[in-house]
């Protein structure tokens, strides 16, 4: 038998979780009716909070998790100098997670943090994450989630996120007016909210400028470095091959970087590259790299703040808001 706790009486009366949290602590945001009905329907099924769970949250922990795919991105590492701006001066302890890109081991960890181990969680989906069950059971449990990059577009939270389409767009652009016709976008994954947010980008400047759209010119990598540099030795082999590559992330830029010094093709020539990228050494590149730049230290940084703020004001669900933070295109030789 299904257990009777916060997601059921939400699934039952099609109302969000964070809907019948409140409606139960009858809060003054959610209204009469709807706090009858919740009401009601838990009086109906027995509901009983968890004792232990709220226990522990009224000893307010100072600790917060962040859950990231991984640290070598130079994205990531600068997102948590923000975050760990703001958590030291507030005095909060930041415990890092890493899912390496593995859903499984973003289940197990989100499992880890419930029943009040941390405050709250600052968290960035991992590529293979198509379903959000394990993060409502945490939200469940009255741990607020703030999402930042890589978003969860169904959870009623505070996202930071950047103009990924504007960006891509204004990218793709650059290419086009750099006399590009033949464009391959490379991403990481299908499933990711940034991702399809840089390909539809993408795709609305080349329709745009009446560019045929060639599905074998949008190709999708994984986390494998071996299989993804297979992936676009094969694209760049080709005697078709593109006139410029669009990567949605560094690493396959520096993966195609690596192809064309193998293949002999002159970058930018023969080939033109742009990427996602906060790579401190693009500068350094050979040639330089063209990145779109993200304001990753500020998206940290208020991802935070916007945590930090309900968890100080004893809010265990943080209203639905999204901010978008800038990008920034810097234009090198590889283009």
């Amino acid at each position: 038998m299904e257990p009777v706790n916060l997601k059921r009486l939400a699934k039952e009366l099609n109302l969000s979780i964070s809907t019948v949290s409140k409606a139960l602590r009858d809060s003054y945001e959610i209204g009469v009716e709807t706090k009858k009905k919740v009401q009601e329907l838990a009086q109906k099924l027995n509901y009983q909070p968890n004792p232990h769970a709220s226990s522990l949250r009224r000893q307010k922990s100072k600790t917060i998790a962040l859950v990231i795919p991984e640290i070598a991105n130079n994205y990531f590492s600068l997102v948590i100098n923000g975050i760990e701006s703001v958590a030291q001066e507030r005095d909060y302890h930041v415990l890092i997670y890493l899912t390496h890109e593995d859903l499984g081991r973003e289940v197990s960890i989100i499992k880890h943090l419930q029943g009040g181990r941390v405050a709250g969680v600052l968290m960035s989906l991992s590529m293979q994450t198509v379903n959000y069950g394990h993060l409502f059971d945490l939200a469940q449990q009255n741990t607020p989630i703030v999402f930042f990059d890589r978003i969860c577009h169904e959870m009623e939270t505070a996202k930071i996120i950047t103009d990924d389409f504007q960006s891509s767009f204004k990218a793709t652009e650059h290419l086009i007016q750099r006399g590009c016709k033949d464009i391959a976008f490379i991403g990481s994954s299908k499933h990711l909210s940034n991702e399809d947010k840089r390909m539809q980008g993408f795709i609305e400047a080349l329709q745009k400028h009446n560019i045929k759209i060639k599905k074998s010119r949008i190709v999708y990598c994984s986390e494998n470095n071996a299989s993804n540099h297979s992936t676009i030795k094969k694209l760049l082999m080709n005697s078709n091959r593109p006139d410029a590559i669009f990567a949605s992330i560094e690493k396959l830029a520096i993966t195609a970087y690596e192809v064309c010094g193998e293949l002999k093709i002159k970058i930018p020539q023969q080939l033109k590259i742009i990427c996602f990228s906060n790579i401190a050494t693009a500068h350094l590149m050979n040639p330089p790299l063209t990145c779109i730049r993200q304001p990753a230290f500020e998206m940290g940084r208020q991802a935070a703040e916007i945590l930090i703020k309900n968890l100080d004001k004893n809010r265990t669900f943080i209203p639905n808001e999204l901010i978008v933070v800038k990008s920034e295109l810097s234009i090198r030789s590889s283009t």
